[in-house]
This record gives C-alpha cells, structure tokens and sequence, in this order.
C-alpha cells in the first residue's frame, strides 16, 4: 500500500507537520507536485489523519501530567470512557488490555487540581471501579 518513499514522507511529517512540499520534495527526489500527489493518497487513504501542533504541557502551566489508568464494570466500559472523553482535562482516552481497561492521560496544573479531577470528575463516574494514577516525572521520546 505504501513505499518507501511515502514512508520517507509520513517520517518528514511525523517530525514537522509543516515541512513545505517544495523541501520534501528536494529530499527525496521529486518534484513537488509528485509530493503532493502521494500527500494528498496518504490522506485519502486514512494513513495521514490530520496535522495536530504537539504541545508542551508544562508552557501552559499543566505540571502534572499523569498517565491513568481504569478499572470499570465491564458492561459499562465504553460509556465510562465516553464520558471520560468529554472531561476537558483529558486529553487521550484509549480502550486497552492489561493492568487496565482504559487509560488516560490526563493534565493538571498541580496535585491539588490533580485530585479534585481524579475524586470529583472521574472516581465520581457510574461503574469506575478503581483508579490508578501515575504521575509522569520526564518524557524521554516524543514522535
């Protein structure tokens, strides 16, 4: 489905969403029409879903960033992690095997803030059965 040129493409991308075609398009040897051509089928084809800015949570005074995971009732785990979802303070939500049946990551601006999400938005949820919050200390790699 996709060559290694497109993949040569998707990691360009993956390092900055805003790389001209024309720069692109100079690395790998083609011309800048040809990059937008394989761009715009890595978008058709759903392997590009959008370009996102990747912020620094800590610049927006969020210093506690926290990687939670979820014990739930069973029969209530996609509603549970719907309405964790709409929690603005959750910023990724995934349904997952393991330790966990969902995870998430959540931002806050201090333990304090922290807490309150944790008792008073997500514990407080019909079905949530237990919470296991780890705090993330440094982020080693970022695609």
């Amino acid at each position: 489905m996709i060559d290694e040129i497109d993949k040569k493409i998707i990691e360009m991308l993956q390092r900055n969403a805003r790389t001209p075609f024309t720069r692109i398009a100079e690395e790998i040897g083609l011309s800048e029409g040809a990059v937008r051509k394989r761009i715009d089928n890595l978008e058709k084809n759903g392997i590009i879903k959008k370009y996102i800015a990747v912020i620094n949570p800590k610049k927006l005074g969020y210093n506690s960033i926290t990687l939670l995971g979820l014990d739930v009732e069973p029969t209530k785990l996609l509603d549970i992690a719907n309405e964790i979802a709409k929690i603005k303070e959750a910023k990724n939500v995934y349904l997952s095997t393991g330790d966990h049946m969902i995870m998430a990551e959540i931002w806050a601006k201090d333990g304090k803030e922290l807490s309150e999400i944790l008792a008073q938005k997500i514990g407080k949820i019909d079905g949530v059965k237990r919470l296991c919050p780890a705090i993330i200390l440094e982020k080693i790699k970022e695609v």
